[in-house]
């Protein structure tokens, strides 16, 4: 085994290259401990030199819609009526505090996502 830090894009190429050689190693194995070290140093590259942002608010609301298969009828409840409902999804509308209390309850998404201030489509 043969570790060594992941300081440039070149040190990340490699690192993934190796990765991919010793992923599915024996657990046990000097193999296997390399795989989950050169993956734990992979995941903190990636996280400092390839970031992923967080949705905005009404993304956060379509992707969770998509995973739990919901159409925007199923959230007339939560948000008030048909319209609100395509309102706030094509970014006519804002969400109030109280559409956010509700479809943090329904989706299980994260206040603080949901409050997060997004752009209004004109």
């Amino acid at each position: 085994m043969n570790i060594k830090p992941i300081k440039s894009e070149n040190d990340y190429r490699l690192a993934l290259k190796r990765l991919e050689e010793v992923f599915d190693a024996k657990i046990g194995t000097l193999e296997s401990d390399e795989a989950d070290i050169l993956g734990l140093m992979v995941d903190e590259y990636e996280k400092k030199h390839y970031p992923i942002e967080a949705p905005d608010p009404i993304e956060a609301i379509k992707i969770r819609m998509e995973e739990m298969q919901l159409k925007q009828i199923d959230l007339i409840e939560e948000i008030g009526g048909k319209s609100r409902v395509s309102e706030i999804l094509s970014r006519k509308r804002k969400l109030t505090v109280e559409m956010i209390r509700n479809l943090t309850k329904k989706l299980n998404l994260s206040p603080g996502l949901l409050i997060t201030d997004y752009q209004l489509s004109r």
